[in-house]
């Protein structure tokens, strides 16, 4: 859609945090950093977000939708994300199981 435009930083991470309150009974809210953007996604980590989610590899719909974060973000880089937010970066599997702690 010609001239659509996506909420702003501020309003993302209310959403998120008020998410947060109201859903206490979810154990993981994700924040999708490809439609975020890297800083507001780190960012939500500080909000209520425990998950940081997206696309390892090349991303295309957010994308074509108009996202400008990176189309790409390696593990090391999630892991440093993480890191940089104060956080501990543990890998999980579709079932939140613990794999691995960074």
């Amino acid at each position: 859609m010609p001239g659509a435009r996506g909420v702003g930083g501020v309003d993302a991470l209310k959403t998120l945090a008020i998410g947060r309150i109201y859903l206490d009974n979810f154990q993981h809210v994700k924040a999708y950093w490809v439609m975020l953007g890297l800083k507001i996604a780190q960012t939500a980590l500080c909000f209520g977000v425990n998950d940081l989610d997206g696309t390892v590899v090349e991303e295309k719909i957010g994308h074509d939708a108009g996202a400008d974060s990176p189309q790409a973000l390696n593990r090391n880089g999630i892991v440093e994300l993480i890191r940089a937010a104060g956080r501990i970066p543990v890998e999980r599997d579709t079932l939140y199981n613990e794999l691995k702690e960074y």
